[in-house]
């Protein structure tokens, strides 16, 4: 095991260990990043399906204008990475074995990070985004699968507490819906939810049979 700091290369370093060690498990087949945060908003076998029959990727990426986007961007990246090619998106992936297998192989785009992401740059918001849209834009959809409440703003996303925890606001999770690059409405939009605080859990526990089938 190896330490790693919010917002440093490190946590991109990690990341693709993890996905090293699962892509020894020829059976595996679909990978997803989750923190300890988040929860499931279907079952098991739903959330499979529904993965297994996905023929895209869900790595988030976007163009964001701002300070916080394309004011990470280090000139220092070109010419591998240009300012155009820089996107951000959320570190909470779902991906197939073709584009695991792609990251973890990477030896071009992510020593660039390594060397010039530093500080408020903040790697793991804008290499898979970047790296994915780059390369493999094609198969991705551009949005990830997990769901976060940003509406509060700051550094973070909302974290939700135990009293906060009703079938009515899982159901308007399970119920949101999404449309794809092409403008294709989805009835399902997001597999999971975050940011949850473990005094949920016994709650969530409780109530979980009755909404997610469980």
């Amino acid at each position: 095991m190896q330490e790693v700091e919010w917002g440093n290369v490190n946590m991109i370093e990690a990341e693709r260990r993890l996905l090293a060690n699962a892509l020894l498990d020829i059976s595996n087949q679909r990978f997803v990043l989750l923190s300890e945060s988040c929860i499931p908003l279907f079952n098991f076998s739903t959330i499979y399906t529904y993965l297994m029959n996905s023929t895209e990727n869900y790595v988030m990426a976007f163009d964001d204008p701002s300070s916080v986007g394309r004011g990470r961007y280090n000139i220092q990246m070109l010419p591998d990475i240009s300012l155009n090619q820089w996107r951000k998106g959320s570190q909470w992936f779902e991906m197939d074995r073709e584009l695991a297998l792609e990251v973890v192989s990477d030896r071009k785009y992510f020593p660039v990070f390594q060397d010039y992401c530093k500080g408020s740059c903040y790697a793991d918001e804008h290499y898979l985004p970047t790296y994915v849209s780059i390369k493999f834009w094609e198969g991705n959809s551009n949005r990830s699968l997990t769901w976060v409440d940003w509406s509060k703003g700051g550094p973070h996303p909302a974290k939700f507490l135990r009293s906060e925890i009703t079938v009515k606001f899982l159901e308007s999770l399970r119920n949101h819906k999404c449309k794809y690059n092409n403008g294709d409405s989805i009835n399902v939009c997001f597999l999971f939810a975050r940011k949850f605080a473990p005094s949920t859990v016994s709650k969530l526990t409780k109530i979980a049979p009755m909404v997610m089938h469980f």
